[in-house]
């Protein structure tokens, strides 16, 4: 057993243990508050899943909740409601997360309730079937909601045949055909040691969540993580579904840089200046000038070896081809002026200030600590990220935004008459 300091940052010393059988326990103590948030970060999403099973990790997700060995779902919630505590979940394309907010004084319990869900989840039969319902009602709500369809259908346009493109849901075929021999063996492969991080914030002390959760994980040694197919660099350029609702949902989306690329500190600040904020250049143009939408907004993510930066906007049908024609319109500008000194300011100013908002809550700092832990294998302290933005200056600014924009684009349109613009 390994105990090391990670760092220490404005509310307290981050401690990161790592046990014999590969488990990394990492920790952030905060003398502000009076709850603890822990969560199990495990590193397996959807693009780890073959596509005949797509969608296991976040059918395992569903069914962890469903109890233990020791704990029925009853019992769980009767256990959290009793503590005045919550408790979460999530699947994502390259980790899956669960967490208990608790009262300081119930760490023992949560991490009573967290190890049990984890190392020894019923993954029952019958379980499993009413699940696949939930499940297949959450693709029918997604299928019906044209927003959530248009940016599933652009992030497949952005990673065609990739595992990354994939709906974290699955699809219909997949969800219908799951057995629970496919989630047991994906839970038993996947669900080790080595490829989790348990991360706790908040009134905690280190030590004692090390002695809980060696008790709990002590059966458990080893495990591997995931080996991911890097994307290749093609999308796909227009997709679009016709469908009776009221406005056309328009979705952009470009390739970005992965986690590994600094360069995606200047795509974040594009972002902002382009449709991040209620100043950048498409909210001013499209919605407070032109009236052209009620929602737009554009936003960047990056995975471990790609990133993306999407564009969003809902307007009427009769206003999609102006909608169309002022974003093109846009983007030209920025590849062929750039941004301007006093747009960068205000951009690093308003990325820097929502990055150290975020990290208020025992919930938020224990999210930074299992991602960074799992994705980094440290946790990056908040203030080289603050550095790193301000670095950031308009030449690289403008480099990065003009390779960026001036690569293929991926189009999606929901709406009325959507194929006319194919």
């Amino acid at each position: 057993m390994s105990e090391s300091p990670v760092g220490v940052d404005s509310s307290g010393e981050v401690l990161l243990t790592e046990l014999p059988n590969g488990l990394r326990v990492v920790t952030e103590r905060m003398d502000s508050v009076r709850s603890v948030t822990l969560g199990c970060w495990v590193g397996v999403g959807n693009r780890d899943e073959p596509a005949q099973h797509a969608g296991s990790s976040h059918f395992l997700e569903h069914l962890l909740f469903k109890g233990s060995a020791q704990w029925s779902t009853r019992d769980l919630s009767v256990a959290i409601d009793g503590v005045g505590g919550d408790m979460n979940a999530f699947t994502s394309r390259e980790y899956t997360a669960y967490s208990f907010r608790v009262p300081h004084t119930s760490l023992a319990l949560a991490a009573e309730l967290l190890g049990e869900v984890i190392t020894r989840p019923t993954l029952d039969a019958d379980d499993l079937e009413s699940e696949r319902l939930v499940i297949q009602e959450e693709l029918t709500m997604a299928e019906d909601t044209p927003d959530d369809l248009v940016h599933m259908e652009l992030q497949e346009s952005l990673f065609p045949g990739h595992p990354l493109g994939r709906e974290v849901l699955g699809s219909v075929d997949t969800i219908e055909h799951m057995t629970a021999e496919t989630v047991r063996g994906f839970h038993g492969h996947w669900y080790q040691p080595a490829n989790m991080v348990i991360a706790a914030a908040g009134l905690v002390d280190h030590q004692e969540l090390v002695d809980a959760m060696s008790a709990k994980f002590a059966a458990q040694h080893g495990g591997e993580r995931p080996a991911r197919m890097q994307p290749d660099a093609g999308v796909r350029r227009v997709t679009a579904i016709d469908k009776p609702v009221e406005q056309t949902h328009v979705a952009f989306g470009w390739r970005g840089f992965g986690l590994d690329d600094e360069r995606r500190f200047a795509l974040s600040l594009a972002n902002q200046i382009l449709g991040g904020s209620l100043s950048s250049r498409l909210f001013h143009e499209i919605r407070e000038k032109r009236g052209l939408a009620y929602s737009v907004f554009s936003s960047s993510s990056s995975y471990l070896d790609a990133g993306i930066l999407t564009m969003y906007a809902g307007t009427s049908p009769e206003k999609t081809r102006e909608l169309l024609d002022v974003v093109d319109a846009e983007i030209q500008e920025l590849i062929d002026n750039g941004f301007t000194a006093e747009e960068l300011a205000t951009a690093k100013g308003g990325v820097s200030g929502a990055t150290m908002m975020g990290l208020e809550d025992s919930s938020s700092r224990m999210g930074r600590l299992g991602s960074n832990i799992l994705l980094f294998d440290r946790v990056k302290p908040l203030d080289e990220a603050v550095a790193a933005i301000e670095r950031v200056d308009l030449d690289e600014l403008n480099a990065v935004a003009a390779e960026v924009f001036s690569a293929d684009r991926a189009l999606s349109l929901v709406g009325p008459d959507a194929t006319n613009y194919i």
